[in-house]
């Protein structure tokens, strides 16, 4: 494909995952009430745990309309992850050989998953990172939140854990595509390991070691098991590469 073509495949890959996107935000739309109460069940649960009043506050005439929208359009990014999840891989698959190409589904039905186990596993440790948060304040005041803010912080806790999850799978992909061996991926363990950390330790307190490991553990054991998957690849690969000389010797 020349390049031409390639810009046009990425914008119809983009408008894809762009209206994906937009049917899931729709769908959001009803479901950003029950997807409210559960986020906000944590700031009120201070109030049993620290007995202190706790609530939250919207400050403008719009704010409250503001978050639905804004709740929407998360719901409707993680309803929709499989479409734009597949819009991305099928934008690479031209990168791959006939053979590979029969990874792509492996790929996309492994990506999906690990989104979602992610945000998952970003909504288990929210009610524990916000307890510690809000204890760091005097007992005899109240906790008194801006709901905009606390989405947000809940959005960066929730969603870029899911695509940290996600990230393994991506390293699998340039690995089958020739881009790096796996080799350079174990070589590079130390480093991962520690953005890993630096990750961690941004997307939650720093104060909070408990939620930053459970967090960093699983993101370690995938990057190996990227690795783990790489190796076969590159070791069957070469294989082959074996067996095509000697054909060609002979």
């Amino acid at each position: 494909m020349s390049l031409g073509q390639h810009l046009l495949e990425l914008r119809k890959r983009l408008f894809l995952a762009a209206a994906g996107i937009l049917v899931g935000a729709i769908v959001g739309w009803f479901l950003s009430d029950f997807v409210w109460d559960a986020l906000r069940e944590p700031i009120y649960t201070i109030a049993t745990a620290q007995k202190r009043s706790a609530q939250l506050n919207y400050p403008d005439i719009t704010s409250a309309f503001d978050l639905k929208l804004k709740i929407s359009f998360y719901v409707g990014l993680v309803v929709s992850s499989p479409m734009w999840l597949y819009q991305v891989f099928a934008f690479l698959v031209p990168g791959l050989t006939r053979t590979e190409k029969r990874y792509t589904f492996g790929f996309f039905f492994t990506a999906v998953p690990l989104f979602l186990a992610g945000c998952a596993a970003g909504f288990y440790v929210l009610p524990n990172v916000v307890e510690l948060m809000t204890s760091f304040a005097p007992a005899q005041d109240a906790a008194l939140v801006t709901a905009q803010s606390y989405f947000d912080f809940v959005l960066k806790l929730v969603v870029a854990i899911g695509v940290a999850f996600v990230l393994p799978v991506f390293i699998v992909l340039l690995n089958f595509a020739g881009v790096i061996s796996a080799q350079s991926i174990i070589k590079s363990w130390r480093v991962a390991i520690l953005v890993i950390i630096l990750f961690t330790a941004i997307a939650t307190p720093a104060a909070d070691v408990v939620s930053m490991f459970l967090l960093a553990i699983p993101m370690v054991v995938l990057y190996f098991a990227a690795y783990g998957v790489a190796f076969l690849h590159d070791r069957r690969a070469a294989r082959r590469n074996r067996a095509l000389e000697q054909e060609l010797a002979l």
